[in-house]
């Protein structure tokens, strides 16, 4: 496990849960473009950044109240029975725990298992009083092609944020090998685990493994005449990697063209099971959970490269169309009632919102 951590980072630490990427201009650029859009058409062509408002002097909607996200993330700073306080930016923010809260932390579990120095996503109840009603601490996911095997220690190129490394522990390898039989190089994997320093200890298998290989997906499937208006399948979701912590909106599997300084070996745009418009980044979507009705647009702020891979469905309630549609940031997917835990699901997604 050490060679993989050290061929991975050069031998430098991790900082706390982090991915391998680094925070490039670019990256931020691309990530940050659909602001620049709601300068020029308003900001209902784009979220507002969190911590930020929602537009600056001069521009159209400055001064309009914006809807508290529901999603938040942030370190714990003192947890109890009754309460859980997290640092989010500058700020602290109180969360009140009632009998009913669930909590995550490798496993479904009580909220007083939380612990302060976790990192946690909370999703608020509701308006009003800040009361928790699901929080998850110190969860990440890894999902992409397996580059090397050592031992338990998996090394995993994900696309867009590199390689990464995945320890399988002896409590969750009965698990994980019963949906992921191959883990070996070239195959896909899709785990979900507790984040830790240079590594993820895979816990949760997000899906199945695909039969194939990861250079031999299948074909989407021919369409006579125009793409439909919608496109229903499984909705997936990613760390935030380079994103800004909070940002709000998806990978798209088919960007008509590469982020600058792409990652080598990423898949050529448009290839993989689902037939797909090609959009640009920018792009807004209009994206269903069709599990809850929760609905919300959002704009494309990357390539989802990696999800076009998958052939799967999401069974949240009921199995979907077969193919990742969309893979949601990780604050997008809280806000739609997604369960980080169970990966993914069933989702409409309507161009052009």
């Amino acid at each position: 496990m050490r060679d993989l951590l050290d061929g991975v980072t050069g031998g430098r630490p991790w900082p706390a849960g982090a991915g391998t990427a680094t925070l490039t201009a670019a990256q931020t650029r691309i990530a940050r473009r659909y602001l620049l859009k709601a300068a020029v058409f308003g900001p209902q062509h784009a979220h507002h950044e969190p911590g930020r408002p929602p537009s600056s002097p001069g521009l159209p909607g400055y001064g309009r109240s914006v809807p508290r996200p529901r999603a938040v993330t942030g370190q714990v700073l003192d947890a109890s029975p009754q309460v859980l306080v997290i640092g989010h930016g500058d700020a602290e923010l109180r969360f009140a725990l009632t009998a009913d809260v669930r909590a995550w932390r490798g496993a479904k579990t009580d909220p007083a298992a939380i612990k302060a120095g976790d990192h946690v996503v909370v999703r608020r109840h509701g308006p009003g009083r800040e009361r928790a009603d699901r929080i998850w601490a110190n969860i990440g996911r890894v999902t992409g092609k397996i580059v090397r095997r050592e031992g338990d220690a998996l090394l995993v190129d994900t696309g867009a944020t590199g390689q990464q490394v995945v320890v399988i522990g002896a409590r969750a390898s009965g698990q994980i090998q019963v949906r992921f039989p191959r883990l070996q190089p070239g195959y896909l994997i899709d785990l979900i685990g507790i984040r830790h320093v240079g590594y993820l200890e895979g816990l949760v298998p997000a899906t199945s493994q695909p039969a194939y290989r990861a250079d031999h997906v299948p074909a989407p499937p021919l369409i006579n005449g125009h793409l439909p208006g919608s496109i229903s399948g499984a909705a997936s979701w990613h760390e935030p990697g380079p994103e800004p912590d909070g940002l709000t909106g998806l990978g798209y599997p088919a960007v008509d063209q590469p982020t600058p300084g792409p990652v080598a070996g990423t898949p050529a745009a448009g290839t993989g099971c689902v037939s797909l418009p090609y959009l640009s980044i920018g792009s807004l979507l209009r994206v269903r959970n069709d599990c809850t009705g929760q609905s919300a647009t959002l704009p494309v702020t990357g390539c989802a490269a990696t999800a076009r891979l998958f052939c799967d469905r999401s069974v949240s309630c009921g199995p979907s169309p077969r193919g990742r549609i969309a893979d949601l940031t990780l604050a997008s997917f809280v806000e739609l009632g997604g369960e980080l835990d169970e990966g993914s699901f069933n989702a409409t997604i309507e161009i052009g919102g």
